[in-house]
């Protein structure tokens, strides 16, 4: 179904770019030797002319240039990837190398996050408005069979109306047993705004799936970090599981619109703003099997079940959220907008479940109401936005978050933020329900605190971030496996709230040094963690350096970029996943980290089409098999990987 919607949308670009445009001749006498001169030449579209705006209307525009940090975003994610550590195959989850990667918003969550990562949230998608239809094209290969597409078509009916359609589909099937990974992300969004600009809207429809097969991990570590000739075809591994899949399906609607209710627009002007956000999701684990065996031994790798084979556990999740405010807007003081919102969410089983020393319910239901405010200040060289919102239903939730940039010039901005969150847990921390008998639960946690102040400095030299944060009340997943279940490979999961408080400081920096056709791009990161237990683990040290050269040839119609590029952590505690609950959670058995990955790269650009090729890890057989994602889940082995962005204008 995915590729013949791939092949469908090919089909009706290449049909669009087909088509001779026709002159308007309505201006030209009907005279057949009439000079070509006279005819009415199109003006040219520029490039301020293709734009992407965001929900919070940041314009930027679409660019076909090659960077070495469009290098950094050619991935799956299609962004930048550092702090993230991939899993084997593409379209697996990742561990998190950089804790300030982290966002926080007061409202509950669905949870299973690690299940989200390719998962488009509202406020991720991007609307278009664009002189002429704009399609793109990215393709990167995968792991053996299989590929990665995303595709995107753009076009303005009018000057005040934009459509867009996108799909993202991956089909990769691993090295490893039982490691087939199926997504597919389709978008379609519209822009709308009346001729007179009283009226503005964005609306969008988001239809995803995330399929994962499951093997648990490896069952011995050590044949793979042995380097062992035996096991070098990775296929020969015992997992802890050969037939397990995981899935996460969504449906969103989403609209953010605004009317301004004087009818000119001057330097006083009043709106009223609307959002609507409806989404549903379910995560599914389904596991036919339910033993593993492992050296010939069988282990009930989750612990006991309720049932002996067939587990398919669902969890099903609905929200509605509406937001309703009141903007005024003046040109020299700012913009003042204050709202209300609401917002339901129904999460829940088919069931309810009556332990021995416990009922587990079939659902839990939100309602909550909040209030807040909103300033944003723009003027010469200041910007500024304040955010504060506060519930006033039963639940203690409120977010305070402040914000103000000065930018000395162009090259130079300096910025600083402040926010305060009491959040509520995630569902999935309060309510599970599964057919592992250790991993049903009921609870009633506490709401998370969190402060956090981060100043950041940009120059042409050098990009510096600083974050320090506080954490009281931290919600995490912690392995209560007794001594007797490790040594029965058995892993019981269950959420743990902390009582202490956590401090977190990071320190990042960025800088590229050029010497002629040559240059070298770093990207350093300290962390450091105060806190009683092992609980939020980190690497001290992470950092990703690339040297690389660049070329103009064929009077400037090729350019290309060829380099090597090192990344590397500290050794720490790395989380581990468990694909029962979709999430990672915290181990103190085993370090990970402490080695080099060098990839070689060459990239190409001719006209709008940017060529990647690249040699990941190609240090992997000669540096030792000790690189892994997590304690049971290696990294990626050596591989050759092609992929291209091919951007068409019509």
């Amino acid at each position: 179904m995915r590729i013949s919607f791939l092949v469908v949308l090919l089909f009706c670009t290449t049909l669009l770019f087909s088509q001779e445009k026709n002159s308007d001749n309505s201006n030209i006498p009907n005279n057949s030797m009439a000079n070509d001169s006279l005819r009415i030449k199109k003006p040219v579209a520029t490039i301020d002319m293709y734009r992407v705006i965001t929900l919070e209307r940041d314009t930027t525009y679409i660019d076909t240039s090659l960077t070495i940090q469009k290098k950094y975003s050619h991935n799956y994610l299609r962004k930048d990837l550092f702090g993230l550590l991939a899993f084997p195959n593409e379209g697996q989850t990742y561990n998190t190398l950089q804790y300030s990667l982290n966002s926080f918003s007061p409202l509950p969550e669905f949870g299973f996050k690690a299940k989200h990562f390719n998962f488009l949230e509202a406020n991720q998608i991007r609307y278009g408005s664009v002189a002429t239809p704009v399609t793109e094209w990215y393709f990167k290969s995968v792991m053996k069979k299989g590929q990665n597409l995303d595709a995107f078509f753009s076009v303005n009916t009018s000057p005040r109306l934009n459509f867009s359609i996108a799909y993202k589909g991956l089909r990769s099937e691993g090295k490893y047993i039982n490691q087939l990974t199926s997504t597919g992300n389709f978008r379609f969004t519209t822009s709308y705004n009346t001729k007179n600009k009283r009226y503005f809207a964005n609306f969008h429809f988001t239809g995803q799936d995330i399929m994962n097969e499951e093997n648990g991990g490896i069952t011995t570590v050590e044949d793979f970090e042995s380097g062992n000739p035996a096991f070098l075809q990775r296929d020969r591994l015992e997992v802890y599981l050969t037939d397990a899949r995981s899935f996460l399906k969504g449906k969103r609607v989403f609209l953010d619109h605004f009317f301004r209710i004087n009818s000119v627009k001057g330097n006083n002007n009043l709106f009223v703003t609307h959002q609507f956000n409806y989404e549903n999701k379910y995560f599914e684990y389904n596991q036919p099997t339910v033993t593993s065996t492992v050296g010939g031994t069988t282990v009930y790798r989750f612990g006991d079940s309720y049932k002996t084979s067939g587990i398919n556990d669902q969890t099903h999740y609905n929200k509605t959220y509406n937001k309703v405010g009141l903007t005024y807007e003046n040109t020299t003081l700012g913009k003042f907008n204050f709202f209300v919102d609401d917002f339901f969410s129904n999460y829940y089983y088919n069931q309810i479940l009556i332990k021995d020393d416990q009922t587990v319910p079939a659902s839990l239901s939100r309602r909550i109401d909040s209030y807040g405010g909103q300033y944003d200040y723009q003027k010469k060289k200041w910007t500024g936005k304040f955010l504060f919102t506060r519930s006033f239903t039963n639940q203690s939730l409120s977010n305070l978050d402040a914000k103000i940039q000065y930018e000395l010039n162009e090259e130079m901005q300096l910025s600083f933020q402040y926010q305060n969150v009491n959040k509520l847990p995630n569902d999935n921390y309060n309510l599970y329900q599964s057919s592992y008998v250790n991993y049903n639960w009921s609870n009633d946690f506490k709401n998370e605190k969190i402060n956090s102040i981060s100043v950041n400095a940009n120059s042409q030299w050098i990009n510096v971030s600083v974050q320090y944060s506080t954490f009281n009340d931290h919600l995490y997943f912690a392995d209560i496996s007794t001594a007797e279940q490790i040594a029965l490979k058995q892993q019981i999961i269950a959420p743990s709230q902390y009582a202490n408080t956590i401090n977190y400081l990071s320190v990042k920096a960025s800088n590229e040094f050029k010497f002629w056709k040559f240059a070298l791009d770093n990207t350093i990161l300290y962390q450091k963690v105060d806190q009683s237990d092992l609980i939020l683990n980190v690497p001290e040290f992470v950092t990703r350096n690339t040297f690389y050269y660049s070329q103009e040839m064929f009077r400037k119609a090729l350019f290309f970029q060829t380099g090597i590029t090192f990344n590397y952590f500290t050794s720490y505690n790395g989380n581990e996943y468990n694909p029962v609950i979709g999430e990672f959670f915290v181990q103190n058995q085993k370090k990970m980290g402490n080695y080099a990955n060098f990839d070689f790269f060459f990239n190409a650009r001719i006209q709008r089409t940017r060529v990647y090729l690249t040699l990941e890890h190609f240090n992997a057989a000669l540096s030792g098999y000790n690189y892994l994602s997590s304690p049971n889940n290696p990294t990626g082995d050596f591989i050759i990987r092609f992929g291209l962005v091919w951007n068409f204008f019509q």
